[in-house]
Order: C-alpha cells, then sequence, then structure tokens
C-alpha cells in the first residue's frame, strides 16, 4: 500500500474509494499523491517500487501443515515468484522484529464458546496452518531498471559502457542485451 516513499494512511481507509482511482488505493488521498508522483518519475525517464497488500478473507481454520507445507511457506513461495517480487510480508513481519513477544503474541478467548483472537499480528497463520482470521500479506515490487535514464554497465568482453535506453523501447526488448549478450553491444 505505498508507491515510491508514499504509504497510505491506513486512519483514511474507505473502500469505496477503491472504485474512484486506478491504483484500486483505499485512500483517495493517497492516489492523488500516487498520481503526481508517477508523473515525475515518468517524466524524469525512471521507475518507482511499490508495495502491495493482499488480504484472503473466509479462510476456514486448519489449512497447511507445521512442518513442511506451511501455508505461509506456499503463500511466500507463491508471492515472490511474481516477477520483480523482492520481498513478502505475513502479518506484522519485519515490524514483528521491533516487538517484544507479549506484544506480538495474538491472545485467543472464548467469547459464548467461539474462539476470538485479540489480534493478527502473524496474519492469521500460525505454525503453519490458517487460524481462521484473515491471512494478510505485502509484497514489495522493485522498480524496473528498464529506465530512460543513462545507466552503467559492463559490456561482454568487460569494457565499462553506458546503456540509455530510448521513448518506446519495452521492458522485454530492454532486458534483450542480457538475455543475448554475446551477441549485444552498446553500438547495436
Amino acid at each position: 500500500m505505498q508507491i515510491g516513499p508514499h504509504a497510505i494512511d491506513r486512519s483514511a481507509w474507505a473502500w469505496r474509494a477503491t472504485e474512484e482511482n486506478p491504483f484500486w488505493c483505499p485512500d483517495a488521498a493517497a492516489a492523488l499523491r500516487w498520481a503526481d508522483y508517477l508523473d515525475g518519475v515518468r517524466k524524469a525517464g525512471s521507475s518507482a517500487g511499490a508495495v502491495i497488500e493482499v488480504v484472503a478473507s473466509g479462510v476456514p481454520a486448519g489449512l497447511g501443515e507445521p512442518v513442511y507445507d506451511k501455508l505461509d511457506g506456499d503463500l511466500a513461495r507463491a508471492l515472490m515468484t511474481i516477477n520483480a517480487v523482492k520481498g513478502v510480508e505475513i502479518g506484522a513481519g519485519f515490524a514483528a522484529a521491533a516487538l517484544r513477544g507479549e506484544d506480538n503474541a495474538d491472545e485467543m478467548r472464548s467469547v459464548d464458546g467461539l474462539l476470538v483472537f485479540l489480534s493478527n499480528n502473524a496474519g492469521g497463520i500460525l505454525g503453519g496452518i490458517s487460524t481462521g482470521q484473515d491471512i494478510v500479506a505485502r509484497f514489495a515490487v522493485k522498480p524496473t531498471s528498464s529506465i530512460l535514464q543513462p545507466m552503467r554497465t559492463v559490456d561482454v568482453d568487460g569494457n565499462e559502457v553506458e546503456i540509455k535506453l530510448t521513448a518506446g523501447t519495452t521492458p522485454a526488448s530492454a532486458s534483450a542485451p542480457c538475455r543475448s549478450a554475446r551477441r549485444w553491444s552498446p553500438a547495436s
């Protein structure tokens, strides 16, 4: 829920806003900041990264396994197969490193015979098994390096060169030098 350095304000969350902007962002003000930011990034010939949050509701308790086929491992593996994804968090994720055990624990109570969690720091997965809570995961997408800014690299002979893409170059054609480095040269 972030593009570049601009994160959403969770206190401004409004589901209806997702239908009113091209980012499907639940924070209307953040969506406007994102549009302005990305306009500047595009004009500069660069790119931006993002953090995307996925929430799965209605997942029944008990899915997964505690040792080899942990649900959180399967989820992380699936998200990491998406091109340009460089990080995955489930629940509190990296923020859990700053918490103490009593702050991170998802305590439980019985209310009218039903199991109730008091928090969801584990993101709906405890010990590799779903808890029945919402499963919450975030993943970070790196900015593409296929940009219009000149970048330093090395050619197939080990010579330091500068590469600059031109407008209209697609990410697929920009990566062609990497796929066929033996045939590519800065002059081509």
